[in-house]
């Protein structure tokens, strides 16, 4: 079996997949499973051993887990009851510095007023507002790509404007607005032109003004892409520098892990793992690590086409997707972009019908609103501990291929995403490939606070 270079990456890299699963310098209710395993067959190198000793620890998972960007919030358009939402981010809804402050010191709140009134009538209180990008008017440059028109990602020829403005929302909105995005993609020139100390400065302004104001509403830093890896390696780590100069003026770190079209699951992981070594190589505080836009699917880059993902694919990536956030210390992700007709841009659509909303569905039975244990591994195989309702199940899958994870009990209880159900049988063995099953009981282990 050829092994993805990715997944030998992964491994070179942080050996996530052989050791432990909390994310260094990621959030810090991440927990830890510790085995000391049974030795193994050396025939069978993808096969979990029966663990003797597990020492699990479990912490509450964030209860905004389940993100989404929702085309259409400011018409008041909202994904139906069987799609699990459980934070907004408002992106590309009309609703940033950009389209509301579109003539200096007047402001339009309509489009932020309804997509607030859609969200809380859909029972969703949990809301990021992305801040940036910049209006045309305080644009100090008009030159280049810029999204969503020219002067968008220019500097600010007033930081004072921002001020203001960040002043104004925080005052209109302080108890519905929950926490606060700085920018969207900044290590992207389309998106921001500016140097990564001059959006250190916007973020501790924005910092400043809002924990005056609001002091419960979280401030997150500007979001970074992975898959440009050039992008990212100018951007990023010069950010996080200039934000520890300014002693970490935010909450939250942010990044948006898409994978290039023809990458999956595996490939967004490593792009994950990549984020947590760049935050712990700069002794980055233990903060929470948000996702703030993915899908899958999408063209690039270069001349990477776009990919469909549909059916049974979509349904398990959307579940793994979930399954290694957690594993990798990421707690929040959010889809771009719910619609009610399919989206072209995207390989992977969430409509109201899709298999990525079923997906979705499977993780908030699965997981939300339960407790993570944590995940261990062996070769190719995950097993990941969640206790909900009472009930402690083992979430179990392999990177690639197929593999064994033994030690279960038989008779006990092994469902897969697409909803069948079977046995564990005497030699109390589950067999798994890339789509996860959820195991009752889970295996032995030891709770310690």
């Amino acid at each position: 079996m050829r092994i993805p270079r990715a997944f030998i990456a992964l491994l070179a890299a942080s050996g996530v997949l052989v050791a432990s699963c909390g994310g260094d310098g990621g959030d810090e209710g991440a927990s830890e499973v510790v085995e000391t395993p049974v030795a193994s067959s050396s025939a069978s190198p993808s096969v979990s051993p029966s663990p003797v000793v597990r020492s699990v620890s479990f912490s509450p998972v964030d209860a905004g887990m389940l993100g989404m960007h929702v085309a259409g919030a400011q018409e008041g358009d909202w994904p139906a009851d069987s799609v699990p939402v459980e934070s907004l981010r408002l992106w590309d809804t009309g609703t940033s510095w950009l389209q509301i402050e579109a003539t200096r010191g007047r402001y339009d709140w309509r489009g932020l007023d309804t997509a607030l009134e859609t969200a809380s009538s859909a029972g969703v209180s949990d809301v990021l507002m992305v801040l940036g990008p910049t209006p045309v008017w305080n644009a100090s440059s008009l030159s280049g790509v810029q999204y969503p028109v020219p002067g968008a990602a220019s500097v600010p020829e007033s930081f004072a404007a921002w001020d203001d403005f960040v002043s104004a929302v925080v005052d209109r909105y302080a108890g519905k607005i929950t926490a606060y995005q700085i920018w969207n993609e900044a290590s992207l020139k389309m998106f921001w032109q500016g140097s990564p100390a001059q959006m250190a400065e916007l973020t501790e302004r924005a910092y400043r003004i809002i924990k005056e104001r609001d002091p419960s509403a979280l401030v997150v830093g500007a979001s970074t892409t992975v898959r440009i890896s050039r992008a990212y390696s100018r951007f990023f780590p010069a950010y996080l520098e200039e934000l520890a100069a300014r002693d970490w003026p935010l909450d939250v770190f942010a990044v948006h892990s898409y994978p290039s079209g023809v990458e999956g699951p595996l490939d967004r992981a490593l792009h994950v793992r990549w984020v947590q070594q760049t935050l712990s190589s700069l002794d980055a505080p233990a903060l929470p690590v948000w996702d703030t836009e993915l899908n899958y699917g999408l063209a690039g880059p270069g001349d990477v086409p776009r990919r469909e993902v549909v059916g049974d694919e979509a349904l398990s990536w959307v579940v793994r997707t979930y399954l290694d956030s957690l594993r990798d210390g990421v707690a929040r992700t959010y889809w771009y972009i719910w619609t009610e007709e399919p989206y072209d841009l995207l390989g992977l659509q969430m409509t109201n019908d899709s298999a990525g909303a079923a997906g979705l569905r499977v993780v908030s039975s699965w997981v939300a609103g339960g407790e993570w244990g944590g995940c261990s591994a062996s070769g190719l195989a995950n097993a990941c501990l969640v206790r909900k309702d009472g009930v402690v199940a083992e979430v179990v899958w392999s990177e690639f291929g197929t593999g064994a994870v033994s030690g279960f009990s038989p008779g006990a209880e092994v469902c897969s995403v697409f909803g069948s159900c079977s046995v564990v049988g005497a030699d109390g063995v589950v067999t798994v490939t890339s789509d996860p099953v959820r195991v009752v009981p889970a295996r032995e282990f030891v709770e310690v606070e």
